[in-house]
């Protein structure tokens, strides 16, 4: 049956849409943090459908709320008042940490970043963008534009005028050998060097953790510094939180709050998993900033009813379950598990990461070059054990990306750190 079904993909859609292993997977069912193929293998989920399975798989208050509104209306648009959308966005608001917000809501983090662009180079006037080398912001024309990460940017053309700036990638590049300090001090001059050689960029945008990069990120405090210089010049700060977001990180709700000396940005992005699985996304700005736009618009299927209402749901479990908390309690387990896992295995150059966003990194022993064949093998012997996770990294690396639902128990983080060990060891 999965052959027939991956025959058929092949002939229908494109062929630059990935699958994962050797032998595609099709996925059934899900029950918590576990999901089931066709064949009836039960899997560990460590990677939630791209980080979007926040809480859990099925989880019966979202599903309870998203069969309730489904009963009544699922979509009107945005021409007609919509009460779970002004009640998600009342608190969204509330908790972005943005004065005087106004939330817009959008199907997806493509999207989403793409109506942060609109908005940073209409309020600025300027179609020039700052973005960090390794980042990834969608799958969208100007979203590809702002990407830099070579595998995912199949284009070099773009609305907008883009320059890449150091400091999304602690250990590597120019600067990796440096003191944290010192590091956000020469990517700061880097900074200002690159502002004089240009016109006034519209904003910057930044993921907090690097989230298809490899899950990488700058020390705390980079962006506080770099907000300092931005502020100076009115140049924007959007912070990219389509994987960070919700309390991921374990230390803090967004990830900008890492980095939060200057303030909170002016324009914050979110996705994945806010819905646990349905399709919504959306941008928080300050006011002055989302009403700059001088003509109409909508969003047909954007902060539709059925959305809205799993998100509604879904946020308010995982502030009622403190999962944020978890994140930072069970990923630190996992981590450290993870990295005395690593310490025996010659391929892995480094074991990084917050909460339940955690990357293994893989080179080839001895050196920094990638290993991509083996980060392959670790992919399908962790779905032979019944683990599935994910991979990523740019520019010559390759990574193991693990972000299982927030709710992950202590004994499901040992038995995943148990399947992955094996899997590295049979490297």
């Amino acid at each position: 049956m999965t052959r027939d079904l991956y025959a058929r993909h092949r002939a229908v859609l494109p062929d630059w849409l990935a699958l994962y292993y050797e032998d595609p997977l099709e996925i059934t069912h899900g029950e918590g943090r576990h999901v089931w193929d066709t064949a009836g293998n039960k899997y560990l989920d460590f990677f939630g459908g791209i980080l979007t399975t926040m809480t859990a798989h099925a989880l019966p208050e979202v599903t309870k709320a998203v069969a309730e509104q489904a009963g009544r209306i699922v979509h009107s648009s945005t021409l007609y008042l919509n009460r779970p959308m002004v009640e998600l966005a009342e608190r969204v608001a509330q908790l972005s940490g943005i004065p005087d917000a106004r939330v817009f809501f959008t199907t997806s983090g493509t999207e989403a970043n793409d109506t942060a662009l609109l908005l940073a180079t209409a309020h600025r006037r300027s179609n020039a963008i700052l973005a960090m080398r390794n980042s990834y912001h969608g799958r969208s024309f100007s979203a590809v534009g702002v990407t830099g990460n070579r595998g995912w940017s199949p284009t070099s053309l773009s609305p907008l005028q883009t320059l890449y700036v150091h400091g999304g990638v602690r250990t590597r590049g120019p600067y990796a050998d440096l003191e944290d300090r010192d590091f956000i001090d020469a990517c700061v001059a880097d900074l200002k060097d690159l502002l004089g050689h240009t016109r006034a960029p519209a904003a910057l945008i930044a993921e907090p953790v690097q989230g298809v990069g490899g899950f990488t990120s700058p020390p705390d405090g980079l962006y506080a510094a770099f907000r300092e210089v931005l502020h100076e010049r009115g140049i924007l700060w959007i912070s990219d939180e389509v994987q960070t977001g919700w309390g991921r990180t374990g230390e803090h709700f967004w990830g900008w709050q890492a980095h939060a000396r200057s303030g909170p940005p002016d324009i914050v992005t979110f996705a994945k998993g806010i819905g646990n699985g349905m399709s919504i996304g959306g941008v928080v700005a300050r006011a002055e900033i989302m009403n700059c736009l001088d003509a109409n618009s909508i969003s047909t299927f954007g902060g539709t009813q059925v959305t809205m209402a799993a998100g509604l749901a879904n946020l308010s479990y995982l502030l009622e379950h403190d999962l944020q908390g978890n994140a930072r309690r069970v990923g630190g387990l996992l981590i450290e598990r993870l990295r005395a896992v690593a310490a025996q295995v010659p391929h892995v150059r480094e074991v990084r990461g917050r909460g339940l966003m955690i990357g293994v990194e893989l080179t080839r022993p001895g050196t920094d070059e990638a290993a991509p064949d083996a980060a392959s093998t670790v992919l399908e012997e962790a779905r032979a054990g019944g683990l599935l996770v994910g991979k990523g990294g740019g520019h010559g690396t390759s990574v193991l990306r693990i972000a299982p639902p927030m709710s992950l128990t202590v004994a499901e983080a040992e038995e995943g750190a148990a399947i992955l060990e094996r899997a590295l060891r049979s490297i």
